[in-house]
């Protein structure tokens, strides 16, 4: 199998150090978000840090 098997994030340097990752502030309760393997497309545009946190925005 070649490299486009792999399941790494897309995220330049990563090597299984979870703690390079990047990570921002939830909106609502301020929790510290790290960067998520499903949040790699929008992750400009991730805002809440749960289901309940964007509920409790609207």
């Amino acid at each position: 199998m070649g490299q486009e098997g792999r399941l790494t994030p897309a995220v330049p340097g990563f090597r299984g150090n979870k703690a390079g990752l990047p990570s921002k502030p939830c909106v609502q309760c301020g929790r510290t978000m790290t960067w998520r393997r499903a949040w790699a497309k929008n992750w400009a545009d991730v805002k809440y840090c749960s289901d309940r946190c964007r509920a409790q925005a609207r």
